[in-house]
């Protein structure tokens, strides 16, 4: 077993129109390196997963239980299990790792 994720390598999966995913897991935990085409929008939902992530490029506004913020690069935000959120990626897009625990066996491919 390999411990480094290959992400250039990685099949890409589409969530949402405009919304790619890249995958990585163990046991307790999964890393999504995600790329949002500008406009895309993700739309709101919850999941019982607490989620944390960060921005390494771009900008999306990102609306957590009711609080909308535009983020760029370095800016990190965490989301408690149920709560509504959603993101809408920038003019040029946004480039995010998300990070999930317990793992979201549908994000498992």
């Amino acid at each position: 077993m390999s411990y480094f994720c290959d992400v250039e390598n990685r099949e890409a999966r589409e969530i949402v129109p405009g919304v790619k995913i890249r995958t990585f897991w163990q046991t307790e935990m999964l890393v999504s390196v995600v790329n949002l085409e500008p406009g895309a929008v993700v739309p709101m939902h919850s999941h019982p997963h607490e989620q944390s992530g960060t921005v390494i490029s771009g900008q999306m506004d990102l609306t957590i239980d009711g609080e909308t913020r535009t983020l760029t690069s370095g800016d990190c935000y965490i989301i408690p299990g149920n709560v509504q959120h959603k993101a809408i990626g920038g003019p040029q897009g946004a480039h995010v790792i998300d990070i999930f625990a317990p793992v979201r066996e549908e994000y498992q491919y």
